[in-house]
């Protein structure tokens, strides 16, 4: 294997190996696989650094785990106390641990994929806990560029020895900042990073860091948390490409990270300057509230999108641009013209002062907030494991209220469930469900 054996039909298979001798072996690595990893962990400051080919969706399944196997025998709640905006890849970890997820409340987010947790907030959900959870999960960035204060967090964590992890996938480009946001220098016990989200690595490529004062507890599990939610053949195609991202880290990306960040901000002021409202957030993306500006998020990508500018996401209320410093000069300037345009339309006026209201209410009409989803309105009826892997029925939305949600129903991206599998959906959800586009859900057969 593989069975092209070497010869060229699509032009890569020359680099598309398998385990040989001299190659390693991913999930036991001991060889070149260790010795590439032991240089990502010593460009991120990480104790230990372990590649992904499947994503930080393999990366969270065995953080996980981790946390697991490290509570073994100890009096820790098997309960990961969360902000409310996880990915899918979260809930499907909880289904297959039988964990449960805590949320906290007074995150009182804006979108389903904010969901700000304060220090405060976290310090007072820990001190009523009778026993200590197995740890504090938060994403951050998340879909929208919001961070959370992450070494505030962790010094709440730390208080309660509780270990913090973080879905970092939007951010690897983090730790190589002045000075750096990476989760690992801010505190965090462990994280992941998609490698290529916002690295030149391929698709699937990621990473998942543990820190130093954590390697003992953690580190052990996370090869065998991989090799058992993982694929038993990882392509040696994204190997390599994360391999050779150790160069290119290495090789003066500090400095082109700086200068391109500097030129993103300059883009950032011009659109402002021609009327689009650009969202505060992390330092990669360009966060348009449509909304805000009389138009819809749909309607605005889609004409950034005849313009020859593809966006990350979009909804009724957001345009989501992710950029990199592969983003050539071209690019950037494709995106002025394009607000230069619109500005020579009439399409925008001075935002902060004369939004065509009428368009906007249009585009907010009917918007429950999620806010109503982080407030403890919401019940759960069974166990995230009960739920997914009991007998369920598919329903139209409409006739979903009061029943129990099995398997998660949710768009992609951003894969943000608006109810987690076991809850009761409510009014609210139903609503957030059928603002999402989503028409059927499946819920727990017999439920009422």
């Amino acid at each position: 294997m593989p069975g092209h054996k070497g010869n060229a039909f699509l032009g890569c298979e020359s680099m598309d190996i398998t385990e040989i001798p001299g190659a390693d072996v991913l999930h036991h690595a001991t060889g070149i696989i260790r010795e590439s990893e032991e240089t990502v962990a010593s460009l991120f400051g990480s104790g230990a650094t372990f590649f992904s080919t499947e994503g930080s969706s393999l990366c969270i399944k065995a953080m996980l785990d981790a946390l697991v196997q490290a509570a073994y025998g100890k009096e820790i709640c098997p309960v990961i106390v969360a902000a409310r905006n996880i990915h899918r890849s979260m809930v499907d970890a909880c289904a297959l641990l039988d964990l449960d997820i805590r949320f906290v409340k007074g995150s009182n987010p804006r979108h389903i994929c904010t969901s700000r947790l304060t220090p405060e907030n976290l310090h007072r959900e820990l001190s009523v806990m009778d026993k200590r959870p197995l740890g504090v999960y938060v994403t951050s960035p998340d879909y929208l560029g919001e961070m959370q204060d992450i070494a505030g967090l962790a010094r709440v964590c730390r208080e309660f020895c509780v270990p913090l992890v973080v879905d970092n996938a939007h951010g690897a480009y983090l730790r190589f900042l002045e000075p750096s946001r990476h989760p690992i220098t801010l505190g965090a016990a462990m994280c992941c990073d998609s490698a290529h989200k916002t690295l030149p690595v391929l698709t699937g490529g990621a990473y998942l860091h543990v820190a130093e004062e954590f390697v003992k507890d953690f580190a052990w599990r996370i090869p065998g948390g991989m090799a058992l939610f993982g694929s038993t053949s990882p392509s040696y195609l994204l190997l390599q490409s994360l391999d050779l991202c150790n160069r290119y880290l290495a090789d003066g990306y500090r400095e082109r990270l700086k200068l391109f960040v500097a030129r993103l901000e300059q883009c950032r002021n011009h659109m402002q300057q021609c009327g689009f409202v650009i969202r505060e957030s992390e330092a990669l993306k360009i966060t348009i509230e449509a909304a805000n500006m009389g138009v819809s998020g749909e309607s605005l990508a889609e004409k950034l999108r005849v313009a020859g500018i593809e966006c990350e996401y979009s909804d009724r209320d957001y345009v989501v641009l992710m950029l990199t410093p592969e983003n050539t000069e071209e690019d950037i300037q494709r995106l002025e013209r394009f607000a230069d345009a619109y500005r020579e339309k009439g399409c925008y006026t001075d935002s902060r002062q004369s939004v065509n209201r009428e368009v906007k209410e249009k585009c907010q009409e009917g918007s429950p907030s999620p806010a109503t989803l982080y407030m403890g309105e919401v019940t759960r009826a069974c166990s995230i494991r009960e739920a997914v892997f009991a007998p369920g029925e598919e329903i139209p939305v409409e006739e979903a209220v009061g029943r129990i949600l099995g398997a998660e129903t949710v768009s992609c991206p951003p894969a943000i469930p608006i109810a987690i599998c076991g809850e009761r959906i409510t009014h609210e959800m139903v609503r957030l469900f059928q603002r999402y586009g989503i028409s059927t859900v499946t819920v727990l057969k017999g439920s009422s």
